[in-house]
């Protein structure tokens, strides 16, 4: 296992933002609107300071902070998924055109801004930049090219777009801009399925519970109304669900504290009226009331909102499928929220009309519904995120057109593909159903700011299902690249990896710097933002296609509270460049073009202008900031040209494998020898295209160029038809310097050399520095840095080195400074490892920092002073950074423990200076494997689940049962599926996990979480998606591992030796030496003694560990888990068979017995189990239970377990229709159990204590004790049957509520004991008072008599004191008949705010069933 600090970087499946300030991690959002109302058009909307306060979302459970920003939030995080890479040598990242946004100042010859001043309109221009890529000019140009006739895609996580937020109503032409809200993870639907019918009044039964009134006006012919409901915290983020606890909480407290008051004035009086009594029934009523006092107080101090439910109602009015919903709960007022007031929806493609639940929240919702109204979906618009992209590519603001997105004229369609229940995390089910949606609606563009990091670029079954997309249904798909920069090869899947896909990357111009970031002196110059990921792939390819400007001040939802909001981010710069592109395809399809992604890709590239000052900025900015009028000047030129797309392929001549897409030497054995590779480029054309028509015909004589023919040397010509070309390429950087160099052989059409590169194969070389000295340590002295500015090393780590100590300077500067300092290695057939660190100078100074590395491979250093870092202070910063590497080289880097006795031979070496061995072992977690229990496997029918192909989704849920003894913090481990979405070729995976009550505890996906469960049994199932059935019957005995957390008491900490007998022997203990270069020592590693090993941990499990060798130097720490070795390894121990328990001689009584005792005994054990076995659902069952219940009480009339099984047979029927009569029933059973018991003798027994050492008197212990729980449980269920007697017979909750209320003397009701009203004994307290004298009356098991007791008595604080004990106490699953107890309790006092809270949790504690997946 390798060290936190050391990990393949696991970048976010979220949105690509990103913000400019140092300011704490990722910040929040919030939300606002009353029952559900129809779509308003909002009014004009104009700008004002308080629009731009920033915001984001922050992220629980899986999500990262991507090293991006919000504005005025930024946020970095080691442990976030990230795409992984690194940067080279030093790399400016300046742009050669005028920022854009114009306004006072010159432009020198260079293009470069000096005195960059704003005015009015472009400070407005630079809140939704659009001068940098030329959307201003070419829509000034061309007025009706303005996306009319396009209709953009937008996949977006867990918020979608909100179809009321500013500038997203209509087109520029007047139609609708958003054609469809479309939730396609399923985190929103609703079980719908139950059906019933309305009653005489015009009521139905809700699933909740409640009863709702349906609207007389509403049509349904065939009067069957779907219900469902959902917890509404379900829907929301947790910013909105934040704001909204703390508003519920506050008004929950007000009434809490009423009651508090009312609950202290009545003790205060009772203590006035019966000063300092000694009377016994006086004190237990001060106690009751005292009680009341102290259960609303520490209720106040456990208050946890789980949220309103919100009931759904689903029906066919004859012509389309309707839903209402009932927000009753969301309301303070009780007349608002009602279902009947609610205007039914249909799906939003139908009509296009949405609601909000409530003022409070003011959360949009759409309701779409599937299956024939079984299933219903409700998208909520729950983060900023989705609508600021939606109105980056689209807004429009017919008052406000500087505020215009890029495409104003354009429909789009929202795909919300992160799903709710994992934090906004995108699943495989919300991709493919998004590119389903994409295509049914005829799209022409899709944007997705999305991505994680991925171990084969190009690969996977999205990556299919995309190529299919943009093949045959011709699509253009934009995606961003990632927010990993500054270092190389950190672009991410799908956007930076996927040849199909246009990878964007993040610039920042100077308009937009000094209006939208509000920074105090603009930059001179554009660039690139320094968190903006950067190419190439681990397989060459360039990685970033184009850049645009990455951040606005763009529509946001209207639960913000606010009108618009800076973000930034290549998830900004993705929608800038896909509504530029959006312009391009409206050009197209007015002037009959045909659209092509391929000629668009090709024109946005090769007219894209240059960012940077070298080749190698190609990189960090693709071919350069795209530029829309530029592009459409190349695609007017281009009618005759076919639309094909020039795949090529590339792998070493010799080696057919691997296969890349471009050149990459990274490694130093690479760089020192002159290769040949060999390559293949063929045309890709549409898919149905004509055979004879542009197939046969294609043609194409290609001049081929080199950047720099000493390095990289191709043909001069090549004829290329359509099954393609291969040519070889020879590669020399024997004669390069160390660092970065970037080159490329392109080919240019020779009929029509005007297209520019037709193809490109990128070469690029980090040639990495050695490092010869002994001890090993490498600096860099007086790096200068302004801002943006970045310097990258190369180094080729040591062999034998595995952790590396730096210490950086900084000086010579002013204001404060802040850096971002990344490390990073590519190794076969892994993510890229990536150690990354935010380091803020307010002073001159030095930071130290450890980080793991891997020996013999390139290792790149990324310095970078942030890109608005220093702005204003026109003073550089110096920068010297000195690196020590260490190491130790062991024998068995993951090191298996197989069960046995024997240790573990370790031999350690120091291969380049003197280091400490102090070896540390720990094992730390349990993993158990699981086979399911059963498999289900279906076809889902939906057209949401029907691929493009044609093909039906098919999904199989697999099921597993698994038991904790205690609780523990548990998570689900899938070898075969994990930690892969996009390079897999399964669709799609999600799990949740239950307990008996089916209440969930966790969910999860391909990145599992870590879930505290408390003891019980649970059930786990497993959802697995795909089109292909027979990968799915190979999963049905999928092995799953349980993998749970040990108790820092249980975490066992393996010992050392010097000697392989000192585990046996106990002598040669080993704790630390000297290791002298070239040395080894043999250290052995002890297992675990036995009597250690965790409890209930079973035969075949695995216990799982680290294991590290070496310690930092003084004064050095790891990153942020603060140990003293920032590299481990990963350890395991195989839990070998249990001891089997000795034979134990069997006792002097059995031998005492003759055999016609013990076959008598025998036989009468077989017939009670056999009773005990017997159903009793149907009246013939009944009988016949009955005739043999009767016959062995005959034959066994004394015999106390066979009157107990018999008591037990009553106790388990069900449908009583008769309730009186069966109590009776029930009491004469539990006396024949009681008279059946010699309770003296019994006594007797408990008054002695038995010598544990005497088999024979254990034996009597079992046996008593088993007599004793046999007598109590018979008295309990009298107890019980007394009371629903009494209950049934009277009236009792009249009485009860006049006691609270104080009409009822409570000294009154205290004195009853013995004697009922009416002089009668009271056999309940009779029975209560027996029971007390065997077992603890307020333990979980028998405390609902004590309840009952309390409560008959009128001491209703009392009896919900130990109501709330006994749950306390309960370890099982809670119970529904305790919770229901406390309810009727709660209303009987009179504290509606608690009965009301505890209803919801009951919802949460008891659904009616599992939800959907």
């Amino acid at each position: 296992m390798q060290s936190p600090v050391l990990k393949h970087i696991r970048w976010a499946r979220t949105p690509f933002l990103s913000s400019h300030q140092n300011l704490p991690r990722a910040p929040t959002l919030t939300p606002t609107s009353a029952g559900i109302l129809l779509f308003p058009p909002p009014s004009s909307l104009i700008i004002s300071p308080n629009a731009l306060v920033n915001g984001g979302k922050s992220k629980s459970g899986r999500a990262w902070r991507e090293r991006g920003h919000f504005h005025n939030y930024s946020f970095r995080s080691s442990r976030s998924r990230r795409v992984g890479g690194c940067v080279a040598m030093p790399c400016s990242s300046k742009v050669k055109v005028s920022g854009g946004g114009g306004g006072g100042g010159g432009a020198d010859e260079n293009g470069a801004l000096r005195n960059f001043k704003l005015n009015e309109s472009t400070f407005l221009a630079s809140l939704m930049p659009k001068q940098e890529i030329g959307a201003d000019r070419f829509i000034e140009a061309h007025p009706r090219y303005d996306g009319r006739g396009v209709v953009i895609a937008i996949f977006e996580l867990d918020s979608g777009v909100d179809p009321a937020a500013a500038g997203l109503q209509e087109t520029t032409e007047g139609k609708p801009k958003v054609l469809d809200v479309i939730d396609c993870t399923g985190s929103g639907d609703v079980d719908t399925s139950k059906v019933v019918k309305a009653d005489a009044d015009g009521c139905i039964r809700g699933a909740s519970g409640a009863s709702l009134v349906v609207n007389s006006s509403w049509k349904n012919p065939s009067g069957e109304w779907h219900v469902g409901y959902k917890l509404v915290y379900e829907l929301f983020t947790d910013t909105l669900t934040s704001r909204l606890k703390k508003e519920r909480k506050k008004k929950w407290d007000e009434k809490n504290q009423e009651e508090i008051a009312k609950a202290v004035k009545h003790l205060d009086e009772f203590d006035q009226k019966y000063p300092k009594s000694d009377d016994a029934n006086l004190k237990r009523s001060r106690e009751d009331l005292q009680n009341k006092v102290d259960i609303l107080r520490k209720q106040a101090d456990n208050y946890d909102d789980k949220g309103p439910v919100i009931d759904a109602v689903v029906w066919h009015d004859g012509e389309l499928w309707r839903a209402a919903l009932d927000t009753q709960s969301l309301e303070d007022d009780p007349d608002c929220g009602k279902l009947a007031d609610f205007v039914p929806l249909t799906n939003f493609r139908t009509e296009r009309k949405f609601g909000v639940f409530s003022k409070l929240d003011a959360c949009t919702a759409v309701l779409n519904i599937y299956d024939e109204g079984n299933v219903l979906s409700i998208v909520t618009d729950s983060s900023p995120h989705g609508t600021h992209v939606a109105g980056i590519a689209t807004a429009f603001h017919p008052k406000e057109p500087l505020l215009n997105g890029i495409a104003p004229g354009a429909q789009l369609i929202s795909c919300k593909i992160g799903d709710s229940r994992l934090g906004s995390m995108e699943t495989g089910t919300g991709l493919t159903r998004a590119l389903i949606a994409a295509v049914e609606h005829k799209c022409d563009l899709i944007n997705m700011s999305y991505g994680e990091p991925a171990l084969l670029p190009d690969y996977g079954r999205f990556v299919d299902l995309v190529n299919e997309v943009v093949n045959k249904h011709r699509l253009t798909f934009v995606s961003s690249a990632g927010n990993s920069g500054p270092a190389l090869s950190t672009v991410g899947a799908p956007g930076g990896t996927s040849s199909s896909i246009i990878g964007v990357g993040a610039y920042v111009s100077p308009a937009m710097a000094a209006g939208a970031h509000s920074v105090v002196e603009a930059p001179a110059e554009g660039l690139e933002y320094t968190w903006s990921s950067r190419g190439p792939t681990v397989d060459g390819d360039l990685g970033v296609s184009i850049s645009a400007p990455g951040g606005a001040v763009a529509p946001v939802p209207t639960w913000t509270l606010q009108k618009r909001m800076l973000m930034n981010g290549t998830s900004m710069a993705s929608p800038s460049a896909c509504g530029g592109t959006a312009l391009l395809i409206s050009a197209m399809k007015a002037e009959g073009v045909c659209v092509s992604p391929y000629t668009v890709r090709k024109a946005l590239e090769n007219t894209a202008e240059p960012v940077g000052q070298s080749l190698a900025d190609k990189l960090t900015t693709g071919q350069g900031l795209m530029q829309v009028d530029k592009a459409y000047e190349y695609i007017c030129l281009s009618p005759g040209i076919p639309s094909v797309w020039y795949d090529v392929k590339v792998n070493q001549s010799g080696k057919s494998t691997p296969v890349s897409r471009g050149v990459y030497l990274r490694e130093a054995a690479a760089c020192q020898q002159s290769t040949e590779w060999a390559v293949l480029v063929e045309p890709k054309f549409h898919e149905g295209v004509s055979n004879l028509e542009e197939l046969a015909p294609f043609e194409e004589c290609i001049q081929l160029h080199s950047t720099d023919k000493a390095v990289v040397k191709p043909p001069e010509y090549l004829l290329l038809t359509n099954n393609g070309r291969s040519f070889n390429i020879v590669v020399d950087p024997s004669k390069l310097s160390s660092g970065l160099h970037y080159y490329e052989v392109y080919g240019v059409d020779c009929k029509a050399p005007w297209r520019g590169p037709i193809f490109r194969i990128p070469i690029t070389i980090t040639k990495p520095m050695t490092v010869e000295n002994r001890p090993p340590r490498v600096s860099f002295s007086k790096m200068s840095f302004l801002p943006g500015h970045i310097e990258r090393r190369f180094i080729e780590v040591p062999l034998g080195a595995s952790w590396v100590e730096a210490i950086v300077r900084a000086s010579e500067f002013d204001t404060t400074r802040r850096f971002f300092i990344d490390t990073l290695q590519i190794c076969p057939l892994q993510r890229p490892i990536k150690w990354e660190s935010v380091v803020t100078f307010s002073s001159p100074g030095a930071k130290t920092f450890a980080f793991p590395v891997v020996g013999g491979q390139t290792m790149e250093l990324a310095v970078s002073q942030f890109w608005s870092s220093g702005l204003g202070s026109h003073e550089g910063t110096l920068v010297d950074f000195e690196i020590a590497f260490h190491g130790i080289d062991v024998s068995k880097e993951e090191i298996i423990l197989d069960g046995s006795d024997a240790p573990v031979r370790i031999d350690a070496e120091a291969l380049l200076a003197s280091e400490k061995l102090s070896p540390v072992a720990v094992l730390n977690k349990l993993r158990i494997p699981f086979r399911p229990v059963d498999a289900k496997l279906i076809t889902l029918t939906g057209s949401r689940d029907k691929l493009p192909s044609g093909k039906q989704t098919l999904a199989l849920t697999l099921t597993y049962k698994i038991k904790l003894e205690d609780g523990a913090e548990v998570k689900p481990q899938v070898p075969l599926l994990n930690n892969r979405i996009y390079d897999t070729k399964f669709e799609s995976q999600f799990y949740m996990i239950s307990d008996s009550n089916k209440r969930v505890y966790s969910m999860g996906d391909v990145y599992p979480n870590a879930s505290k469960l408390p003891k019980g049994d649970y059930t786990l199932q497993l959802y697995l998606r795909h089109d292909n059935v027979q990968y799915l019957e190979k999963l049905k005995q999928l092995v799953l591992f349980i993998e749970k957390s040990l108790e820092d008491k249980d975490v066992i900490r393996l010992s050392f030796f010097s000697e392989p007998d000192g585990p046996i022997m106990g002598n040669g203990g080993y704790k630390s030496s000297e290791l002298a270069p070239g040395k080894k020592e043999a250290i052995y590693l002890a297992p675990p003694s036995k009597d250690k090993l965790p409890k209930n941990a079973p035969q075949g499990s695995v216990l799982l560990g680290t294991i590290s060798y070496g310690r930092l130097l003084s004064g050095q720490e790891a990153g942020k888990s603060g140990q003293k070795s920032p590299v481990s390894y990963p350890i395991s121990y195989v839990v070998p068979p249990n001891k089997g328990d000795e034979d134990k001689q069997k006792g002097s009584s059995a031998s005492n017995k003759t055999v016609s005792e013990r076959l008598e005994e025998e036989v009468r054990d077989a017939k009670i189990k056999v009773l005990g076995s017997l159903k009793q659902e149907t009246e013939e069952e009944r009988s016949e239970w009955k005739k043999l219940s009767d016959s062995l009480r005959s034959e066994y009339p004394k015999y106390t377990p066979l009157l107990a099984k018999i008591l037990e047979g009553l106790l388990s029927r069900n449908n009583i229709t008769d309730k009186i009569k069966h109590n009776e029933v029930v009491i004469a059973a539990a006396n024949e159990v009681a008279s059946s018991v010699d309770k003296e003798e019994l006594a007797k027994f408990f008054s002695l204590k038995p010598d544990p050492e005497d088999d024979e008197a254990e034996k009597m212990k079992k046996k008593m004790e088993a007599t004793r729980d046999q007598l109590a449980d018979a008295l309990y269920s009298k107890g019980l049957a007394l009371s629903d007697i009494e209950s049934l017979k009277k009236g009792e909750k009249a009485e009860t509520v006049a006691v609270a209320e104080g009409t009822i003397d409570v000294e009154w009701t205290d004195v009853r004991t013995v004697t009922d009203s009416g002089g009668k004994p009271d056999l309940f307290e009779e029975t209560f008072k027996e029971l007390q004298k065997w077992v603890d009356v307020k333990s979980s098991k028998y405390g609902t008599l004590t309840v009952l007791r309390e409560k008959r008595r009128g001491r209703l604080g009392t009896a919900l004191k130990v109501l709330n004990d006994m749950i306390q106490e309960d370890g099982d699953p809670p119970k529904k008949k305790l919770y229901d107890m406390k309810l009727s309790l709660l209303e009987d006092i009179g504290w509606t705010h608690v009965a009301a809270y505890e209803k919801q949790w009951m919802h949460v504690r008891f659904p009616p069933s599992l939800p959907l997946f």
